[in-house]
């Protein structure tokens, strides 16, 4: 059944999307009948602006084309930040709010910088955050919508694939979101090929159970890394950097898991998203 299978789609809008349309209210419709795919993340990064009329008329617009809607909630959260505690619990409800008027199911939230201190001080102090964040939005009847801390690319960062279970341990309600671009820049290359993958989604199931790994959130893009991990976000097939999306469509279909993938591929995300879709079709089809 439909419901039981892996979806697809973009973050924002591609660079075709945006030749074609200035209004993200036309999303959906061109997602659905133009790419192909079966989901939308609305990109707040710089803050929640759309206005919830506008959020409204896009669940609307997304529901008559069976398109999934996930929001990103701004980057400057920063969940290791006791001193702005107040402040980042305001922006996710912000986002919790936007998402509850669209009909979003999820929200991805960026765990913040370690400021210099020991990994496991910037832990907990996320953790704070983050019950607190899960208080306040039950609080105002957000509860139904899934809150997603996000692995982080740069390694300086609060974010790697322990923490972001770590956090996820905290409440049945937080889903992880996983990026495999930006692992792959954190771990400089490790996170490539089929074992490394089902290995990842092995300790994911060990940390979190079954229910969630098979249905976890994730961003997926090929990404340039240094030192410092992850440097830019590329596109599909640009030579150099992965990682490759076929080996993990063969764990994915092979174990029968129905996460949701979000391409922030830079500027072709809905076309990598549709090749990424095409490419887990045809591995289902393999292990049938």
């Amino acid at each position: 059944m439909a419901e039981n299978l892996a979806k697809f789609g973009a973050a924002g809008n591609s660079e075709s999307f945006a030749a074609v349309s200035k209004s993200s209210l036309d999303a959906p419709k061109w997602l659905d009948e133009v790419m192909g795919v079966d989901a939308y993340e609305y990109q707040c990064g710089n803050g929640v602006r759309i206005s919830t009329e506008t959020a409204k008329k896009l669940g609307e617009n997304a529901r008559e084309h069976g398109i999934l809607l996930s929001l990103h909630s701004p980057y400057y959260i920063s969940l290791t930040n006791l001193a702005n505690m107040d402040k980042n619990i305001g922006y996710v409800l912000q986002s919790c709010a936007a998402a509850k008027a669209m009909g979003a199911d999820r929200i991805v939230i960026h765990s913040g910088s370690t400021t210099g201190r020991p990994r496991e001080e910037a832990l907990a102090d996320a953790k704070t955050t983050l019950l607190e964040c899960i208080k306040a939005a039950d609080a105002e009847g957000y509860g139904d919508i899934a809150l997603c801390p996000e692995t982080m690319g740069k390694i300086n960062q609060l974010g790697d694939f322990d923490e972001v279970m770590e956090l996820c341990k905290l409440d049945e309600r937080l889903l992880p979101c996983v990026d495999f671009g930006h692992l792959y820049a954190r771990t400089k290359g490790e996170l490539e090929g089929y074992d490394a993958m089902a290995a990842l989604l092995d300790r994911m199931a060990g940390a979190i159970g079954r229910a969630r790994t098979e249905n976890f959130h994730s961003h997926f893009s090929q990404i340039e890394y240094s030192s410092g991990g992850e440097k830019r976000h590329l596109v599909f097939g640009n030579g150099s950097f992965g990682p490759d999306f076929r080996p993990l469509a063969r764990v994915i279909a092979e174990r029968g898991l129905h996460p949701r993938f979000i391409c922030e591929s830079a500027g072709t995300q809905a076309e990598d998203a549709a090749a990424m879709k095409k490419m887990y079709m045809e591995e289902l089809e393999r292990v049938k």
